[in-house]
């Protein structure tokens, strides 16, 4: 009888615990919008490039720190990046001025790259079997949606009490506390023959020379320019521009008595609803066109976001939202790191999935930036809101001319 590979394996399990405390801590930095910019006296864009740096600091660290892991070992990568997300952290936590905090949140971006998405999907897919591997990417995304689901109220809990330097500060020991789990992260090499024999130059080449790959780098834009949009302005956003609570009402009986309660409970609503999501499209990929579902997600992200700001901004069409697009969050990165180690192999995944993820982290770095830019000018947020609608619809057609099959190594 043949032995069937187990799913859940420690590999996968460390890689979780890793992923969701690191994006617990990013997803909570929304919250921290409005107490800086209001102690310091700061305009709005000052807050948002600090956090547009990070995620620009993060796209470029990404292929960099697969590109580490695959030459000297997973574990060091991720104890890098550990060390660069607790030393921002802490040096952003004394800073008092737009530039010293915008510079630190270049190591935050850095942490990120080194604990996040690049480094550990390449050793949970290499640790995978074939049979498995969507799946257990899928799980491994939608860990950092259980991150976001109690990063945001989390760090609004703890400004109840204390300092968001103060905050900072635990958040850098959380960050930290998941070397424990390194031991757990050893993975065998699942790769081919022919992968092991293919240089890391020859696979690149091979990549840069293929429309397809092209195509999955300009898609992928608009992911990271939505996502870090919503995470860094939401909440400002749900405070500013939300209609009032029913304060006998449902809301109020579950503790959210202010908007600028609503806008950090709807992170969290996005990430709970993002793990079913993630793990849905985990399950589809195995089935169908990753192309496809990919095209679809967009599609419907598009949507979603149309229909909330043509309507009025309720608490309800909050809610709503949240949880309409928090079912297509991350569902797009088990697809896309699928897609990348179906078409190019597992071998050097960490650093072709890394270059995709630049173009993902661009779109970051667009999406907060011009969010409190346009803000400042028009003190509003319906402008940048649209260019985000827009650059969806772009990437829900850009994935259908994708070619699925897998292009032939180069003779050696």
């Amino acid at each position: 009888m043949e032995h069937k590979a187990p799913l859940i394996t420690p590999v996968l399990i460390a890689g979780c615990l890793i992923i969701m405390t690191g994006f617990a801590i990013r997803a909570s930095f929304g919250v921290f919008q409005i107490p800086i910019a209001s102690e310091f006296g700061w305009l709005r864009s000052d807050f948002s490039l600090a956090i547009a740096i990070q995620n620009l600091a993060w796209g470029i660290g990404q292929p960099i720190f697969g590109a580490i892991a695959e030459k000297i070992g997973d574990r060091k990568a991720i104890i890098m990046g550990a060390l660069f997300y607790a030393a921002g952290l802490l040096l952003s936590a004394g800073a008092t001025t737009p530039a010293a905090h915008q510079f630190y949140e270049i190591l935050v971006g850095f942490g990120i790259a080194g604990t996040g998405f690049g480094v550990i999907l390449a050793v949970v897919g290499r640790a995978a079997s074939a049979e498995n591997r969507s799946m257990a990417l899928a799980i491994a995304t939608a860990a950092g949606s259980a991150g976001q689901v109690f990063g945001a109220p989390l760090a609004e809990y703890l400004l109840g009490f204390m300092t968001w330097q103060s905050t900072f500060v635990a958040f850098a020991g959380m960050i930290m506390a998941t070397l424990l789990v390194l031991p757990m992260m050893r993975s065998p090499a699942k790769a081919t023959k022919a992968e092991l024999e293919e240089s890391m130059g020859a696979i690149l080449i091979r990549a840069f020379k293929d429309p397809s790959y092209t195509l999955i780098f300009l898609g992928f834009f608009s992911c990271g320019y939505q996502l870090a949009f919503v995470t860094a302005h939401f909440p400002a956003l749900v405070t500013e521009m939300c209609g009032p609570l029913d304060q006998g009402g449902l809301l109020a009986s579950m503790g959210i008595t202010t908007t600028s309660r609503l806008g950090a409970v709807a992170i969290s609503l996005i990430g709970l609803a993002n793990i079913a999501g993630t793990l849905l499209a985990g399950w589809a990929g195995n089935r169908y066109s990753k192309k496809y579902l990919l095209a679809g997600i967009y599609a419907g992200r598009t949507i979603i976001s149309a229909a909330f700001i043509i309507f009025p901004i309720t608490p309800f069409s909050v809610i709503l939202f949240s949880v309409g697009m928090g079912s297509l969050w991350l569902a797009t990165v088990p697809l896309t790191s699928g897609l990348v180690a179906h078409l190019y192999g597992i071998r050097y995944m960490g650093t072709l999935y890394g270059i995709v993820f630049f173009s993902h982290q661009l779109g970051s770095f667009m999406g907060v930036w011009l969010g409190g830019k346009l803000y400042d000018i028009y003190g509003t947020y319906s402008h940048v809101w649209w260019v985000g609608v827009a650059i969806g619809a772009f990437s829900a057609i850009v994935h259908l001319p994708i070619k699925e099959n897998r292009p032939a190594a180069a003779p050696a």
